[in-house]
């Protein structure tokens, strides 16, 4: 008697690593097939958004948003859309943002453009080397322009580790609000607007020697796209948990 009461309690701590096992298997195989699901949905909404910047890019023009539909401008319905305005280019207000393009390091010249309403919208007319003067002056812009190109929201506060600063007049993002801000132009429209049509950066810019300055049209329209691999791995962890767990429980 005694030896089968003693068996039992061998058994029963062994009984309770096994369940133990079990349920932080079950665990780890549910978490990993949600993380999938989760990069399959993130894959779906990816996809939606290629191919809703896609048909922005190369659809026709269309005014830029005015100030009563600025509450409305987001990231998710209106970054990249093909925009038209027209109005005044005020390049007494010019500014140098610093920028990494395929032409080198350097420049994006944003000049403000104020509109028939008094709106002012930035444009950045794209990519100037640090060396090198704006050809634009008062002269030169009198009258109304017409801007086309891709609009951007505006980027607020600076660049990785580093903060935009007004007062010595070094930009690392090209912020509409702190630009409108420290020029006194307001109302300003919370985006700007990319002058120019992309560039097909692969076949133009290699070996490209620009013949004039700012450069435009170097917007650069990529997304990051892993969701694939990511659900492929999450997927493989989950069949490696249960393929583990019927393992142990056979031997």
């Amino acid at each position: 008697m005694n030896d089968v009461l003693e068996t039992q309690s061998m058994r029963a701590p062994g009984s309770v690593k096994r369940l133990l096992g079990f349920v932080l298997a079950a665990f780890f195989f549910a978490a990993f097939c949600a993380l999938g699901t989760w990069q399959v949905y993130r894959l779906d909404y990816k996809l939606d958004l290629i191919d809703r910047v896609e048909s922005r890019v190369h659809a026709q023009p269309v005014d830029a948003p005015a100030q009563h539909e600025w509450p409305a401008v987001s990231r998710e319905t209106h970054e990249y859309l093909n925009v038209k305005v027209q109005g005044e280019l005020l390049p007494r207000y010019s500014t140098r943002v610093q920028a990494a393009t395929a032409l080198g390091a350097g420049h994006w010249l944003m000049t403000p453009l104020r509109n028939a309403a008094g709106e002012i919208v930035w444009i950045n007319r794209g990519y100037i080397p640090p060396d090198q003067p704006d050809p634009m002056t008062a002269e030169n812009t009198q009258g109304q322009f017409e801007v086309r190109g891709l609009l951007r929201i505006s980027e607020a506060g600076g660049a990785f580790l580093r903060k935009n600063d007004p007062a010595g007049n070094r930009w690392y993002s090209r912020d509409t609000t702190a630009l409108s801000t420290h020029h006194g132009l307001q109302p300003a429209a919370p985006y700007f607007i990319d002058a120019g049509t992309p560039r097909n950066l692969g076949e133009e810019i290699t070996g490209f020697t620009p013949k004039a300055y700012p450069v435009d049209g170097l917007t650069v329209i990529k997304f990051h796209n892993s969701h694939l691999v990511y659900a492929i791995t999450w997927y493989a962890l989950a069949l490696m948990v249960a393929g583990v767990t019927v393992w142990l429980h056979k031997k």
